[in-house]
């Protein structure tokens, strides 16, 4: 068991690898589903861990699953070698294509790494009732961990605006440290 846990063969250590041949696993029913089916699994998950953990080990867990989602993400589906604006342009692009939501650059210093970003019709949120707080917790760890994977900073990232909170887009706030 050891040695497989080395390899980094287990369902339980996260590989880039252990997402397999989607296409090839799904050749009938596709590489789509319906946000619907990702809510469920992401909301009940933070549900068990919250009664499990409390509400904010939990959410720090989902920022965790986040950043490791996002320097994975970055690492495999991004060009980390282009410039600045290149990459956000295909940054854009990609989460459009991938149907993870719509990103728009506020604000980029370039000096201290700040950054106000937004992103419409997310994934995680856009069309849940208003709840009165901000509910993006893996939406933080996953640019962050993109930011991170492509600057080389650690990032701070936390959402100041969100659907849940009356909004219609989710605004996400990061600063490196």
């Amino acid at each position: 068991m050891e040695d497989t846990l080395k390899q980094g063969t287990s369902h339980n250590i996260f590989t880039w690898e252990n997402l397999g041949d989607i296409k090839k696993g799904r050749a009938y029913l596709g590489e789509d589903m319906p946000v619907l089916v990702y809510r469920l699994m992401q909301y009940t998950m933070l549900d068990i861990l919250s009664k499990e953990h409390g509400d904010e080990k939990a959410n720090e867990y989902f920022r965790q699953a986040g950043y490791l989602a996002g320097v994975e993400f970055a690492r495999n589906v991004m060009d980390l070698q282009v410039g600045f604006n290149t990459f956000v342009a295909n940054l854009q692009k990609k989460l459009k294509e991938l149907k993870i939501g719509i990103l728009r650059m506020e604000s980029f210093d370039e000096l201290n790494g700040d950054i106000i970003l937004t992103v419409g019709e997310d994934l995680d949120c856009s069309g849940i009732p208003v709840t009165d707080e901000t509910v993006c917790y893996y939406d933080e760890g996953f640019i962050s961990g993109i930011l991170e994977a492509y600057t080389g900073r650690v990032y701070n990232v936390r959402e100041i605006d969100c659907w849940a909170n009356g909004d219609r887009v989710c605004r996400f706030q990061g600063a490196a440290e």
